[in-house]
C-alpha cells in the first residue's frame, strides 16, 4: 500500500468528478490515475513491459519533482506530459544508442552509393563554410543531441537566444545549400 505524501499545495484538484486533495499524493489518486497513465504508455509504446516501465519511471520522476509542480496545474495533465516527455527521451537514447552501436559495429559497411556520397560530401563542404559559431550550435543540437536548454546553460545564454541562433544557422546551412543546387554535377543516367 502507498502512503500518502504531504505536498505544499493549496485546494482539492478534481479527477472525473470526484475531489481529491492535490495536498497529497494519495492511495486514491494513483489508484485513479495509474490505469489512465498505463493505457497512454501502452499506446505510445505497443509493448506492455516498457508501458509499465514508462509509468514506472513517470512517477518517480512526479514523486521527485512534486515541489516544482504548479500548485494551481491539473495533477492529470502534469503526470500524462512527464509521461510523454520520459516516452520522448527513451526514443532518442535509443535511436543514439543504435546509431552508435551501428558506428561502433561497422552495421553500416555496406558502401553507399555514389550519389548518397557526393550529396555527404557535398553537405560536409556547406557545413564547413558556416561560421564556426554555428556550426558548433548545430552540432551540439543536431548532431549530439543536446537540448536547447542544455545548450543555453552551457553557453550561458538564454533559451531564446540559443532558439533563434539556431534558427539562423539553420537558414545559412539551406542557402548554402540550395546555392550548390545548381551546381550539382551528377548525371542521372537511365
Amino acid at each position: 500500500m502507498i502512503r500518502p505524501v504531504r505536498l505544499p499545495t493549496h485546494g482539492p484538484v478534481s479527477i472525473d468528478d470526484d475531489a481529491i486533495p492535490a495536498d497529497e499524493l494519495s492511495d486514491a489518486l494513483l489508484r485513479q490515475l495509474l490505469p489512465r497513465l498505463r493505457r497512454f504508455a501502452l499506446r505510445l509504446t505497443r509493448d506492455p513491459v516498457s508501458a509499465d516501465d514508462l509509468v514506472q519511471s513517470t512517477l518517480e520522476r512526479a514523486l521527485t519533482r512534486w515541489s516544482s509542480r504548479r500548485p494551481q496545474g491539473d495533477v492529470r495533465a502534469w503526470l500524462f506530459t512527464i509521461l510523454y516527455r520520459q516516452f520522448l527521451d527513451s526514443q532518442r537514447r535509443t535511436r543514439r544508442y543504435a546509431r552508435l552501436l551501428d558506428w561502433f559495429t561497422g552495421a553500416d559497411a555496406a558502401a553507399p552509393s555514389a550519389e548518397r556520397e557526393a550529396i555527404a560530401r557535398s553537405s560536409l563542404d556547406v557545413f564547413e563554410r558556416l561560421p564556426e559559431a554555428q556550426r558548433t550550435l548545430l552540432w551540439l543540437v543536431c548532431v549530439e543531441g543536446l537540448s536547447y536548454k542544455a545548450v543555453a546553460d552551457l553557453f550561458e545564454v538564454p533559451l531564446g537566444t540559443v532558439m533563434s541562433r539556431l534558427s539562423r544557422a539553420r537558414s545559412a546551412l539551406r542557402e548554402l545549400h540550395e546555392g550548390q543546387a545548381g551546381e550539382a554535377h551528377l548525371r542521372i543516367l537511365k
